[in-house]
């Protein structure tokens, strides 16, 4: 398939740049996967429009910090976005500007709680960077980083935790699983109370995911790799729930790519500790799950590639074009919708 084929038109208004006030408050677009029909919703109406028994999978990812504003001990700004933890203090990252960040540049952040040398200059032009700190690297973080948004929201965000998940645990994510971004402690309750199995897998979402599809034949993309985990007791529940007739319920592409890299052809999910290049488009077959809550995505990226393999592109370019239609909110902060 082209890359042109997941092409549509979208007003660039329509591209949220800021949350919903309330985050149950999105919209909620039900497109049933076989026959292409949409129906209306509000996202704290999901209860009602899931089964006793069903599974739904959450990403407890948690949004690191990773922007850091500095600046080199020879003069002048620096920017570093962290992107990849390699132990023993050092980091791949994006450098901004890159000419500035040699090998053998140093870097102060805040007032010299963080500084760094840049070692290397890596394949693709990311930098090797070794920091230096006292104390714990993750509260030194949440101190001096701030959230690296989107590059489609230009407007910087006033509360930095709605670009996490309520259900967020795990640090290690350059962007949040956005589809996640909706749910509040109130909806998870009200799902349990109905009979929703809830557990949750991780994946750390790197940069990649903004990366845009470049070759026009799409077989020829290739995916980024990304760190996941699948406990256990999250493959117990899983494979439990399905055992019982429950329908697996991923929320988000994250969720999505995990579950399915690590699913056998009978779709029983295995524990995995590691890393995911899945790449879903149209022509894969499902081995785990049933549904996907998600996003409105990007024209003629990886994500719309994935959900038009779940419900067809046919169908899935209807709904786009109702959505446009309709008003809907577009990407991170945008509105939702169950595929199901």
């Amino acid at each position: 398939m082209k890359k042109s084929d997941f092409w549509f038109h979208l007003p660039p208004e329509l591209i949220a740049q800021t949350p919903a006030e309330k985050r149950d408050a999105s919209r909620l677009m039900r497109l049933d996967r076989k026959t292409g029909e949409t129906a209306h919703y509000i996202f704290h109406d999901l209860p009602d429009l899931l089964r006793q028994g069903d599974c739904l999978v959450l990403n407890d990812t948690r949004v690191l910090p990773a922007r850091l504003l500095g600046r080199r001990t020879t003069g002048g700004a620096v920017e570093l976005v962290l992107l990849r933890d390699l132990g023993g203090g050092r980091w791949e990252c994006l450098s901004r500007p890159g000419k500035k960040t040699r090998p053998g540049a140093r870097l102060v952040f805040g007032d010299g709680e963080l500084e760094a040398e840049v070692e290397d200059v890596l394949e693709g032009g990311n930098r090797l960077v070794r920091f230096e700190y006292e104390g714990i690297f993750l509260e030194v973080l949440e101190k001096l980083g701030k959230m690296p948004l989107p590059p489609y929201i230009t407007q910087e965000l006033e509360d930095s935790e709605r670009y996490q998940t309520v259900y967020s645990r795990v640090p290690g994510s350059a962007a949040a699983p956005t589809a996640g971004l909706h749910f509040t402690e109130e909806l998870l309750d009200r799902l349990r109370e109905k009979g929703i199995i809830i557990t949750a897998i991780t994946l750390h979402v790197g940069l990649g995911t903004f990366r845009p599809v470049k070759t026009e034949n799409i077989e020829d993309h290739v995916m980024h790799a990304e760190y996941c985990e699948i406990s256990q007791e999250a493959a117990d529940t899983i494979n439990a729930a399905r055992a019982a007739g429950g329908r697996i319920i991923a929320v988000g592409t994250t969720s999505c790519r995990t579950l399915e890299s690590r699913a056998e052809e009978d779709g029983t999910v295995r524990p995995y500790a590691g890393f995911t290049n899945c790449f879903i488009y149209p022509g894969y077959r499902f081995k785990c799950i049933d549904g996907l809550i998600t996003n409105f995505h990007l024209p003629e990226s990886t994500l719309i590639m994935l959900v038009s393999a779940l419900a067809g592109r046919e169908n899935i370019l209807r709904a786009y074009a109702e959505a446009v239609e309709k008003r809907y909110r577009f990407f991170s902060f945008g509105d939702a919708m169950l595929i199901i």
